[in-house]
């Protein structure tokens, strides 16, 4: 058996981290827009706020259905073919979301958005395919810059809500959708840039180059599973997910109303749009504009240590939402400070759950961790709008925290040892 040479390995490597970059750039615009846009417009067609959280509980839930299925469709093909899948969800959801608001039809949208949602798992899983041929030192620091690069599309995309809205004006799109549009191009980019570009399949390389190694072995790589590190992981990842999810549902909502109490009850839609579509950015911002100086630290520092970190930032913007949500400044200090716990906490317990697991059960368990943290982030964003109609923004905030002190509580169950792949002829431990 050959194997690839190391220099051929790191240039691949290379390869597919630019490519996973730029079809997050391009992916990023779509969850940008919809995070921005999904409550307002299901506040707008259901007529209840309460019922605004069901736009982020369809896209959380879309992602949570289909990423094990993707996941284990990237083991069994490569990671090309669930990615460019993903995309393909993503556009016809777009599609769906227009057609949803040109009727008004609510549980129409609500389809739409879990379609895009569907394709956000693919999205997510770019971070994991980061790491499939990454040099274990720099596993970190290669999916953060995966993550960075969502920052570029998440950031654009609130922030073409207005232009969005001159543009689907023009050629006579329904209300509220014509950012949309943007998204449509996006995702056809992204499409056809993971279809052509991602060449050689990262995860199938991988795969090759282990069965390689292991044939060239007199005994077979040990590598030691530790499931209690992954399944605090993956706990961690989701746990964090639900605080940023559920307070950031909710802000639009919030932001509406302050907007209406800014103006006297007078507000428009251009004032609503603009508040609420600069925080967002912000908000998006904060969570992948620093995620490379994150994943460098869960490197240097160690992965539990940055996953705390994490904690200790949220804990700071649920503290802002708290006690200065009657002001836009301390709402926009919140989402940004809830960005940045998210991005310190999903980075470093991405990294920790790849190399906590055993490679025969990484791809699965990253599939797992992927949908238990969309499924429960739909399951937070629909609490969210409950706990907001009842007990405010200060009261979600407080809900919030709990959970966060009971990620801080668990830590203990991450702590491991870095230690070398041994051989051995018995068998995995």
């Amino acid at each position: 058996m050959t194997t690839l040479p190391a220099l051929d390995q790191a240039a691949i490597q290379r390869r597919t981290v630019l490519v996973l970059s730029l079809g997050q750039v391009l992916g990023g615009i779509a969850f940008g827009a919809t995070v921005s846009l999904g409550a307002l417009l299901a506040a707008d067609l259901s007529g209840d706020d309460a019922l605004s959280g069901l736009a982020t509980a369809s896209v959380t839930l879309g992602a949570a259905l289909c990423a094990i299925p993707l996941a284990r469709l990237a083991s069994r093909v490569g990671r090309r073919r669930a990615l460019t899948l993903g995309n393909l969800f993503a556009l016809v959801g777009i599609a769906v979301v227009i057609l949803a608001a040109a009727l008004r039809i609510f549980p129409l949208l609500l389809v739409g958005i879990l379609m895009i949602g569907a394709g956000n798992a693919g999205n997510l899983q770019s971070r994991f395919a980061a790491t499939d041929l990454a040099a274990p030192k720099h596993r970190g620091r290669d999916l953060s810059v995966v993550v960075w690069a969502t920052t570029i599309g998440g950031v654009s995309g609130p922030l073409l809500l207005g232009p969005g809205e001159i543009v689907g004006q023009a050629i006579g799109m329904p209300p509220q959708t014509g950012s949309y549009l943007f998204s449509l191009v996006a995702q056809t980019a992204a499409f056809i840039l993971y279809l052509v570009a991602l060449r050689p399949d990262p995860l199938l390389t991988a795969q090759r180059l282990a069965k390689d190694a292991a044939a060239s072995l007199a005994a077979p790589l040990i590598v030691l599973d530790r499931p209690t590190v992954a399944r605090y992981a993956i706990f961690a990842i989701a746990g964090s997910h639900v605080v940023m999810a559920s307070v950031m549902a909710m802000t639009p909502i919030h932001l509406s109303h302050m907007a209406q109490g800014m103006h006297a009850g007078n507000a428009s839609a251009a004032d609503v749009s603009l508040l609420v579509g600069f925080t967002i950015a912000l908000h998006v911002a904060g969570m992948y504009g620093l995620s490379p100086i994150f994943g460098i630290l869960a490197d240097r520092w160690g992965r539990l240590r940055v996953v705390l970190l994490g904690q200790g930032l949220l804990a700071a913007a649920l503290a802002f939402a708290i006690f200065v949500n009657d002001q836009p400044w301390g709402v926009m200090v919140a989402l940004i400070l809830l960005g940045l716990g998210w991005s310190a906490a999903t980075v470093a317990g991405a990294a920790l759950l790849t190399e906590a697991s055993a490679p025969e059960l990484r791809t699965r368990r990253q599939g797992r961790s992927d949908s238990l943290m969309s499924l429960s982030a739909a399951a937070g964003a629909v609490l969210a709008g409950v706990v907001l109609s009842n007990f405010q923004y200060a009261g979600l905030g407080i809900a919030a925290s709990v959970l966060v002190l009971v990620i801080v509580v668990l830590a203990p169950l991450g702590r491991t040892r870095v230690s070398r792949p041994t051989h051995d002829r018995g068998r995995l431990v």
